[in-house]
């Protein structure tokens, strides 16, 4: 990655999720210098930044998994507020909720309001998946087959580097191809609606499912910022209170100049990235 750390982007709010340190899937480097070159107010971690699942079946932590973590606190430290929503694979922090870890404040969900006045519910949203809350084994199992799926992808990707040809995600095409599996992200973008509507508020931020996306849900505003080990991307807020995805592994350190804000209430196609055979 060429993208200068000298060269940032001020936003109002970040929040990203599903990195999955401590697995060989997580793209640590490329989330390091989205991290260098960019600030804000308020960073929110929701949910699955360590993977906990993995590191207990095998332990695997290169400097630069370390260098993520040591930057977020480095952020809090100098006087961002960072706040970490934990999820189903690091769902060991849940049981310290309200606590500060080096100015990093746990919390098993929030409530974010934007400069516009929204009420954002931030949950990482594993609580609304069926299959994680009542067959936690089919939960581990399809990891598993995830986790391969993600290896076949770095080989392949590998490959079309060789070629010339630019970063494309097999998981996240199967994810949009298969039927089964559009249903599933259906479904859970219809409960975590649900949910902020039941919490009086106006709109909902997540994470789990690796899908980036902004949509309205009859009158709920939907998001999802995606993750960091298919798409790398990060869901912010502009200084008006606009929202938008950004996509880094799209143009690395050039989406600073070409980044532009949200129509409020609108839908942002997935990247191209996602869709590109």
């Amino acid at each position: 990655m060429n993208a200068s750390s000298d060269i940032k982007r001020r936003y109002r709010t970040i929040w990203i999720s599903d990195i999955h340190l401590g697995t060989r899937g997580s793209k640590a480097d490329d989330l390091l210098e989205f991290l260098k070159c960019t600030e804000s107010d308020t960073l929110y971690l929701v949910g699955d930044i360590i993977d906990g699942w993995r590191l207990r079946k095998s332990w695997f932590w290169p400097q630069s998994h370390n260098d993520v973590v040591q930057k977020l606190l480095r952020k809090a430290r100098k006087g961002t507020r960072v706040v970490f929503v934990p999820g189903n694979h690091d769902e060991f922090a849940r049981d310290y909720h309200g606590i500060l870890f080096g100015d990093i404040r746990v919390a098993t969900n929030a409530i974010h309001q934007t400069a516009d006045g929204r009420r954002l519910l931030i949950v990482h949203g594993d609580a609304f998946d069926g299959v994680v809350k009542h067959a936690k084994w089919l939960a581990h199992l399809g990891d598993g087959a995830y986790t391969l799926a993600l290896s076949l992808n770095h080989w392949l990707n590998v490959a079309r580097r060789s070629l010339g040809f630019p970063y494309w995600s097999l998981s996240a095409y199967l994810k949009h191809k298969v039927k089964n599996a559009v249903q599933y992200i259906a479904n859970f973008e219809e409960a975590m609606a649900e949910e902020a509507r039941r919490s009086q508020a106006d709109g909902v931020v997540c994470g789990h499912i690796h899908n980036a996306q902004i949509r309205d849900m009859n009158g709920i505003l939907y998001c999802n910022d995606g993750d960091w080990v298919e798409s790398c991307t990060a869901l912010v807020e502009n200084f008006d209170g606009s929202l938008e995805i950004l996509y880094w592994l799209q143009a690395p350190g050039m989406y600073l100049a070409a980044s532009a804000p949200a129509p409020e209430d609108k839908t942002i196609e997935a990247s191209p990235l996602l869709s590109r055979p």
